[in-house]
């Protein structure tokens, strides 16, 4: 029975579902689909990445004799949908059925469930295998649970793969997390290692010169382009931070420092999430690193954890709790994303950091996301589903499996505390001690009210007023509750007017800054 094996552009590995079972007669489509690149304005350089990437797997099945078909963005019979190729292929090739990988977003798997009504082909959705828990495993998990905690799913994981564990089901060292160990500031001197980065090849160049005609408006630098496209460089990636830098990543892997976008991180997750790179072999190498004393366990345990954990974790939660999980708002939030997003253009400093470092490298790492752009857009009350298109668009990294759990649940508490225990709120005086941000910035972190005062401090308390009815009986946010509870009436009330006249000077139009005219007022 001849068979219709689709790719998608983040399945790019040999050992996919899809291709299990191969044989004489079948044909492998993939299709750079025009609708996939602009449904929210990506990154040019995460456009490139994934066509090249694309383009390169391609050449291998070649290489290897398999019947391609390949459709590329600039056919012009390109329908510009999955559907629409996929129509346009049974139309070139006699096939009995259609075979294909279970895709990361909901919207287009719900596409393929219309597929056999549409071709008049069964169509066969295969579980994507290379994740080390199936959705099946993680329902199992979160059946009759009322709210989802990582650390015990982490746990499970532990025990199951065997990774890091000693004799007797026992964590090695003693501990399942060391989390409050890798906390650290980064120490006055530190020079992170210079990261490996990949010069484009002939075949990433026309990709690029597509890009840059093609998609001119999206937000991000095209150049420089340094991210693998082939297999063989994401494992030359995984060495050199296995290296260089995961020896150094536990202590530090919450700092941030100006001019330095990448420290001591892995830089990996572009090369997981299409494929290029297994998370077990990731987390394998890491756990290597630490018995062999390459490591401390303090790194290779916090590594992992992102890994086997979090990733893993995020997944699970997605199909678990979609369609309807995106369309949850437990804050109320509904204030549109300010134009600084975008353009950078702000004088708080933290965020034109942090959104530069994205618009140059199409990254910024996790602490980044979460307590700098993250956190502002929670403390601001940006609409959940403006801030999560945001970081889908500008990140190399963000498919909708993993991007809409973070966002939602994590930095934004959207789904009301499901995912994460709090919302992951925090004043001036956070970026201050885990960064240099702040030095010479328009705002001093130390002012909590009236002229300079950091918004973030302002925002926090406004933050903490604004959603004491929902949060209020929240154990982990009693502490701040009783800090406002005991505030004077005065400070309280000027801090709230102030708050509320910065955030009614953002602008979610183009050219806006995120000062107002007037930010300090007499109470």
């Amino acid at each position: 029975m001849a068979t219709l094996r689709l790719i998608l552009g983040d399945h790019l590995t040999r050992d996919v579902a899809a291709l299990d079972g191969l044989a004489a007669g079948d044909v492998v489509l993939m299709v750079e689909v025009a609708e996939e690149t602009t449904y929210v304005p990506h990154h040019k350089q995460k456009i490139v990445f994934v066509l090249s990437a694309m383009r390169h797997f391609a050449e291998e099945l070649r290489q290897e004799g398999v019947a391609l078909d390949y459709v590329r963005l600039d056919d012009p019979a390109n329908t510009g949908s999955f559907t629409g190729e996929v129509k346009q292929a049974l139309r070139r090739h006699a096939v009995d059925r259609i075979v294909v990988t279970e895709p990361g977003e909901w919207r287009v798997r719900a596409k393929m469930e219309d597929w056999p009504a549409e071709t008049g082909l069964p169509v066969e959705i295969r579980d994507d295998d290379r994740f080390l828990c199936s959705r099946g495993r993680f329902a199992r998990w979160a059946e009759g649970r009322k709210s989802f905690r990582m650390e015990f799913f982490y746990r499970e994981m532990r025990r199951e793969t065997g990774l890091l564990m000693a004799e007797e089901d026992k964590p090695v060292g003693g501990q399942w997390n060391y989390d409050a160990e890798n906390r650290k500031a980064l120490p006055k001197g530190a020079r992170p290692p210079r990261r490996l980065r990949f010069s484009p090849d002939a075949v990433t160049r026309e990709v690029m010169d597509l890009v840059a005609q093609r998609f001119a408006g999206h937000f991000g630098d095209l150049e420089p382009f340094g991210w693998a496209v082939t297999r063989n460089e994401a494992l030359k990636a995984l060495d050199h931070f296995i290296a260089e830098a995961l020896p150094f990543f536990g202590d530090v892997q919450d700092a941030m420092k100006r001019g330095e976008p990448f420290l001591y991180h892995g830089l990996l997750s572009p090369y997981l999430n299409v494929g290029l790179l297994t998370a077990r072999e990731v987390c394998v190498a890491a756990e290597t690193a630490f018995k062999r004393g390459a490591a401390p366990l303090n790194a290779a345990e916090g590594f992992i954890r992102q890994i086997l954990g979090w990733r893993e974790y995020v997944r699970g939660i997605y199909w678990h709790q979609m369609p309807s999980y995106a369309e949850t708002n437990a804050l109320g939030a509904d204030r549109p994303l300010p134009w600084f997003y975008w353009s950078g253009e702000t004088d708080l400093a933290c965020i034109a950091e942090v959104v530069g470092e994205t618009r140059r490298n199409a990254y910024a790492h996790h602490i980044q996301r979460l307590m700098v752009t993250g956190n502002f857009a929670l403390l601001a009350g940006i609409r959940p589903a403006e801030i999560e298109a945001w970081y889908l668009a500008v990140y190399a990294d963000a498919f909708d499996w993993v991007e809409l759990p973070n966002v939602h649940g994590m930095v934004m508490f959207a789904d009301g505390g499901l995912l994460a225990s709090k919302p992951y709120a925090a004043s001036g005086a956070y970026i201050d001690r885990m960064s240099d941000y702040c030095a010479g910035c328009a705002y001093d972190p130390k002012i909590k009210v009236g002229e300079g005062a950091c918004p973030f401090n302002l925002l926090y308390w406004h933050f903490i007023d604004a959603n004491a009815e929902t949060l209020k009986g929240n154990p982990r946010m009693a502490m701040p509750y009783r800090t406002w509870e005991g505030m004077d009436g005065g400070r309280k009330a000027r801090i709230l007017t102030e708050a509320q006249a910065f955030l009614d000077g953002l602008s979610a139009e183009p050219g806006a800054t995120s000062r107002p005219a007037q930010m300090t007022l007499d109470v």
